[in-house]
């Protein structure tokens, strides 16, 4: 078995080695392999550069290197991850520090065990540590949360999540459309669609940036989201390519 690491980057070139470090320290449970792939978003900065010398350096390790033609957002830059991964499981790793890649077997454990096609990594549940950061994000971020739950029955407790593991021979059947951060609304959205998918969550740490440590998500973002809650649970339900 193998598990897709899917690594979006944009502007980070001094933390794309370190997480990259981290991911390749993982020893993954239940026998699975790692093949990583990164996408570029058409970084302003040494993030190219930086991550294609990593590469270089660590042959022996299965690192895949892509670049977008311009620069399109995190979604888009997910959306080309989905399609190059031919692993059987597929996770999102954000190209920063904010999560802990070693957490990966967490969420793999109920793959593993025969339970879940989907496990969220929850930053709000759980006794692991969590970075005391903005009021008013985690506020926003619980009512995105809601609001999608109320469109899609689940009773997750952190859908904006970075870390989504989703069985790839459901995610690449998905039609998506959002470039940007819309694209955790969609894609719950349109995988709590798949009669019978089997969605688990658990809980992880977090650790959150500032933006002057390079966060990039803002208030834009999170009205998008509403808009995509709204969208892709009751004006466009297409889900399948």
């Amino acid at each position: 078995m193998k598990l897709s690491i899917l690594i979006p980057a944009y502007n980070e070139e001094k933390t794309i080695h370190l997480i990259l470090d981290k991911v390749l320290e993982v020893e993954l449970v239940g026998g699975f392999k790692k093949e990583i792939i990164i996408v570029n978003d058409c970084s302003t900065d040494n993030t190219a550069e930086v991550a294609k010398a990593y590469i270089e350096a660590h042959p022996a390790h299965e690192i895949s290197f892509f670049e977008q033609p311009a620069n399109k957002g995190k979604g888009a830059a997910l959306h080309r991850g989905i399609d190059e991964a031919t692993g059987d499981f597929i996770i999102i790793q954000d190209a920063d520090l904010e999560y802990n890649p070693q957490e990966y077997n967490l969420l793999l454990k109920p793959v593993i065990e025969g339970h879940a096609d989907v496990v969220y990594g929850s930053r709000f549940s759980g006794g692991t540590p969590h970075r005391i950061l903005f009021f008013w994000h985690s506020i926003g971020n619980k009512f995105l949360t809601f609001l999608s739950n109320m469109f899609t029955n689940l009773n997750l407790t952190d859908m904006e999540t970075c870390y989504k593991l989703f069985r790839t021979d459901y995610i690449k059947k998905i039609y998506f459309k959002e470039k940007r951060f819309g694209f955790e609304p969609e894609v719950t959205a349109k995988i709590s669609r798949f009669p019978g998918i089997r969605i688990y969550e658990v809980g992880i740490s977090y650790y959150g940036r500032t933006y002057d440590e390079g966060k990039k998500i803002g208030a834009r973002d999170g009205f998008r989201a509403i808009w995509c809650i709204l969208k892709y649970n009751i004006f466009d339900k297409k889900y399948l390519k």
